[in-house]
């Protein structure tokens, strides 16, 4: 039976590395790029207003121009340009977001799964109590502190986001914690915070990589929702959010100020997603014969 399992593994990650997301990296490159090198790749700087062509049309439809290739705005900024600035605002937002509550949930995860008994029993009660909280309360509480912003959004997911983390990793962590190699390590007479962070947690790394990739396009569409209902960036932060709920009044008559920003989360999201599910067969073969 054992064998039988290890051939499937085997096969099921060779498929898996078989099938790569050619889509998804494609989009990611792009993406990477543009976060990288937009500040050179940018026509226009983010705020840069070119009142003789406001509300200009894409290049492509009558009245448009190659100086604005995608259109301007209302107060004539180029459109292009702050997309390309966006995506430097909505991967660092969602790092940051990523950075707060992972290293929350990493940290309670590995102590209550590795400790157990009431230690255990006192996160995951905090776990369920913070998981009951709604989240739009929590949200709107965080912002009439701190006001809208990039950090109260970070600090809101950072605040929210960290049980999910907690119950993963704390599965992960009881599971391995039955392994041979733990109770050697116990033998030789290493210390429990050795026995965390040299020999659990290296093996929960491929989990987490995992998390982190499909998080990335979620918050980067839970960061967009924020800003266009006005609780996280503010103008003139090109956040692809904020572009979207700047547009939406003109969208009888210039659409794409709503469009555009939409596809650009669409395609970042898409990418993240179609990589994520594929690390997900790499590195957990398990999942594919489930």
């Amino acid at each position: 039976m054992d064998t039988l399992e290890a051939e499937g593994s085997v096969e099921a990650k060779s498929r898996a590395r078989n099938r790569i997301p050619y889509i998804g990296l494609g989009f990611i490159s792009i993406f990477l790029f543009v976060v990288i090198f937009g500040q050179w790749v940018a026509p226009y700087d983010y705020d840069y207003w070119d009142m003789a062509n406001i509300t200009q049309p894409p290049v492509w439809l009558e009245g448009g121009s190659w100086e604005h290739i995608l259109g301007t705005d209302p107060l004539g900024r180029d459109v292009l340009s702050r997309i390309i600035h966006g995506s430097r605002y909505s991967l660092a937002i969602a790092l940051s977001c990523i950075a707060v509550y992972g290293t929350i949930g990493i940290i309670l995860g590995l102590i209550s799964g590795f400790l157990g008994g009431n230690v255990d029993m006192g996160i995951m009660r905090l776990c369920d109590l913070w998981m009951g909280l709604p989240p739009i309360i929590t949200a709107i509480l965080v912002v009439s502190v701190m006001g809208p912003s990039s950090l109260a959004i970070i600090v809101y997911i950072g605040l929210s986001g960290w049980p999910g983390y907690t119950r993963i990793v704390r599965g992960e962590t009881m599971s391995l914690a039955q392994n041979d190699f733990i109770r050697l390590a116990r033998v030789a007479g290493c210390s429990k915070f050795r026995i965390i962070t040299s020999h659990i947690f290296p093996n929960i790394v491929n989990t987490l990589t995992i998390l982190i990739t499909l998080d990335i396009g979620g918050l980067i569409i839970l960061t967009a929702t924020l800003s266009f209902l006005g609780l996280g960036t503010q103008p003139p932060s090109p956040d692809w959010g904020l572009m979207m709920n700047e547009g939406r009044q003109y969208i009888t008559y210039a659409w794409w100020l709503i469009v555009f920003p939409g596809v650009a989360i669409m395609f970042a999201v898409l990418g993240f997603n179609l990589v994520g599910d594929w690390l997900r067969d790499v590195l957990d073969p398990k999942q594919k014969l489930r």
